[in-house]
């Protein structure tokens, strides 16, 4: 993933929504928030806590509320990107600029900026989550001692990443697939989401 320095720039690496990426910017723009680049995406705080941010893909663009679960959103335009997963992060998305009405996306921004200062939002979940370690990683810790000593190193946070992503697999030949893959990054004691997080 390229390194994204300023809010210029991200919009120039999505030429093909440079168009309506620079018009959503303008309507935040209008607000006070403050435009901020963080993740290699823009990024619009308040008092340094994130309201939104600006997303462009393949066949989509939009605004990310960051605590977009608490926006009334009268006209059914949220979306939440990953049910059962994300609590507060919900979408607004296009696939053109002809979708897009400043009205309503300014009404949304200033909602969400009014929730930012009414101290509306969600806080991590810090119960604790019982780790269930898959069979398979439990077999290959007998079989390979240095494997079993460099998990226990880990964080619980990583230690539960990892057994979370082998036990969401549904089939088995994907189990094995996905514990190949994660066995060397346990030796060298590598999170399982570390490559993303220094974005």
């Amino acid at each position: 993933m390229k390194k994204i320095h300023s809010v210029e720039e991200y919009i120039e690496e999505n030429a093909h929504y440079s168009e309506a990426l620079n018009l959503l910017r303008d309507i935040i723009n209008t607000t006070e928030c403050v435009e901020t680049i963080k993740w290699s995406a823009p990024v619009y705080t308040i008092n340094n806590k994130n309201i939104l941010g600006l997303g462009a893909f393949k066949n989509h663009f939009g605004i990310w509320f960051f605590n977009g679960v608490f926006l009334k959103d009268e006209h059914n335009l949220l979306l939440n990107a990953q049910e059962n997963k994300t609590k507060a992060l919900r979408q607004m998305r296009f696939e053109s600029i002809n979708e897009i009405d400043k009205n309503i996306v300014l009404s949304y921004v200033k909602e969400a900026i009014e929730n930012q200062k009414l101290g509306k939002e969600t806080k991590p979940d810090r119960s604790k989550k019982e780790m269930v370690i898959p069979k398979e990683l439990k077999d290959l810790f007998a079989k390979n001692k240095d494997l079993k000593n460099s998990f226990e190193l880990l964080t619980p946070y990583k230690q539960r990443e990892y057994c979370e992503y082998i036990n969401s697999a549904k089939r088995e030949a994907t189990r094995h697939t996905r514990l190949e893959k994660i066995t060397p990054m346990i030796l060298q004691n590598i999170g399982l989401n570390d490559k993303y997080k220094n974005c």
